[in-house]
């Protein structure tokens, strides 16, 4: 599709702007995109729960931008939309009991994680159409993440 025929907003946010353009690893650059957010918004002050906050307030955004790319690329799933990871990413650094470098190191491994591993019903929300299938994997991983960071802070390791 032409860029003329684009919806430039949802380009922009479905791709984190530019984010998804990476031509290795994408989706570990919209993740990597969402760490470097996080880490200046957590010495800033920002909480846990600021971070689920920013995740459910970027699912509608996300779910619509995705939809919209992956109708106009014609393709399920582009691999230049990423800012489903950065949601997912939001939301797994929403289940640290403290927010320092090894949470946000954590956070980011476990995520990847989960988000290539896709456990079980993590797969299964990719079988929903249109941009909800697209985001929601990536926010069910993103619970898998924080459950798992939650433990690990409980039990003092980060």
């Amino acid at each position: 599709m032409s860029s003329a025929g684009r919806n430039r907003p949802a380009w922009a946010l479905a791709t984190f702007f530019g984010a998804g353009y990476v031509q290795k690893g994408p989706g570990t650059a919209g993740s990597a995109a969402a760490i470097l957010i996080a880490w200046p918004l957590m010495r800033a002050g920002f909480t846990p729960v600021g971070f689920a906050i920013l995740a459910i307030v970027g699912l509608y955004p996300a779910i619509w931008a995705s939809g919209v790319v992956a109708t106009q690329s014609g393709r399920k799933d582009p691999q230049i939309v990423v800012v489903d990871e950065v949601v997912g990413q939001w939301l797994t650094l929403a289940g640290a009991m403290r927010l320092n470098w090894r949470s946000l190191l954590l956070a980011f491994a476990l995520f990847r994680l989960f988000d290539i591993l896709k456990p079980l019903p993590v797969r299964l929300f990719e079988r929903i159409p249109g941009g909800a299938g697209i985001v929601l994997d990536d926010m069910m991983a993103g619970v898998y993440g924080a459950v798992v960071l939650f433990c690990l802070g409980w039990s003092n390791l980060y």
